[in-house]
């Protein structure tokens, strides 16, 4: 199948052009060639299915719940609103828990349903947090770095734990981060650590950095925590909560200065994304959702209630050009998981995974493996 007369994102920017499909995965893009039935575009832009690195949950639904119907679930309202990879983010809860929603995600990766969004890793945010930036993580089940307890949800998830949280402050966070990174990326979350302290985990193998701003020390000129140690290493990708709710658009676009190029938009959206206002659970807490914004009982900003393509969308009108928007919320966080040879970007041999759109990014359709859903 042959896509024509399209605006086509390749490299960074929009290509006048087309692309074909063949066996799900994209072929001659932007070369010229007849390969028979075609669709007409007619001037739309084509971007990559967007890959969301971390999200917990929506529709009801949560991943840690570890349901594979919740997590089909999950999937399928992913791929509809425009995100066609994903890897759901667990929660700060017992071992076993995690285990079995590890377990789970391993099974529908193998699965890989029609009309579900592909799930092509895990992060693993909690247990080894600060209580002072726990923020909405359960506070009973923190723990200690641990490495051979990371292993065995490693082995559980069959390679799939592709991000592992850790706060550097906590006594053997340093080899826990050195260790730990010889099998995925390891990443600074939910911590109240110094410049030094972060420092010395990057140092280590620590290469990402959780919701920045959030869940962890604003920057001081005496002390610029971690998201001055992180701002400095151009090998640190920092992701980016753009809902409206948890960054101002100043800082969003200050985010964008100091990581050129390294900032992966998320939307650490909760089982209430794409529900009614109401009461709702996160990792054992009650969540409150209330005018977009989610809440625990304490009036703790919990993670959010969007979806990615607005987190996208939003990116541009708080003023960052809308080629880089795209790049964070496509190729990056496909790069964060290791999956940019698969994921992410539309060229050859890539999974046909797209948004066709206009030029203010407003969805009209999402393809899987080059079918429309």
């Amino acid at each position: 199948m042959r896509f024509i007369n399209g605006n086509i994102f390749v490299n960074g920017r929009f290509v006048p052009g087309g692309f074909s499909v063949a066996h799900g995965r994209f072929t001659h893009v932007l070369a010229e060639t007849a390969d028979g039935e075609s669709v007409d575009l007619h001037g739309a832009y084509v971007i990559p299915g967007l890959v969301d690195v971390h999200t917990h949950g929506n529709s009801g639904a949560d991943f840690s719940d570890g349901d594979y119907d919740g997590l089909v679930k999950m999937a399928a309202y992913l791929a509809q609103n425009g995100v066609t990879s994903f890897a759901p983010a667990s929660m700060t809860l017992p071992y076993d828990v995690l285990e079995t929603a590890f377990r789970t995600a391993a099974r529908l990766h193998k699965a890989a349903p029609a009309g579900c969004a592909r799930l092509m890793g895990i992060q693993m945010e909690g247990p080894f947090f600060s209580e002072k930036k726990k923020g909405a993580q359960n506070a009973a089940y923190l723990r200690l770095p641990d490495y051979d307890a990371f292993a065995r949800l490693y082995d559980a998830a069959e390679g799939l734990l592709r991000i592992a949280d850790v706060a550097p402050e906590l006594p053997g966070a340093v080899e826990f981060a050195r260790r730990a990174a010889e099998k995925c990326t390891v990443s600074v979350a939910h911590t109240d650590a110094s410049y030094e302290e972060a420092a010395a985990v990057f140092d280590a193998g620590a290469t990402h950095l959780t919701h920045l701003y959030n869940a962890m020390p604003g920057i001081h000129h005496r002390n610029p925590g971690p998201i001055g140690a992180a701002s400095e290493r151009e090998d640190v990708t920092a992701e980016l909560i753009c809902d409206g709710h948890h960054v101002h658009p100043s800082a969003v676009r200050m985010a964008f200065r100091l990581f050129p190029g390294r900032i992966c938009l998320i939307s650490d959206a909760l089982r209430c994304c794409g529900m009614p206002d109401g009461q709702y659970t996160l990792g054992g807490q009650d969540v409150f959702l209330s005018g977009g914004v989610a809440r625990l009982a304490d009036g703790t900003i919990a993670g959010s209630a969007a979806k990615l393509y607005d987190c996208m969308r939003n990116a541009v009108a708080f003023g960052i050009p809308c080629e880089q928007a795209i790049l964070s919320a496509t190729a990056i966080p496909a790069r964060e998981i290791g999956r940019q040879d698969e994921i992410g970007a539309i060229a050859d041999g890539m999974h046909a995974d797209f948004v066709v759109c206009d030029e203010k990014l407003t969805r009209q359709a999402v393809y899987l493996g080059g079918r429309p859903l």
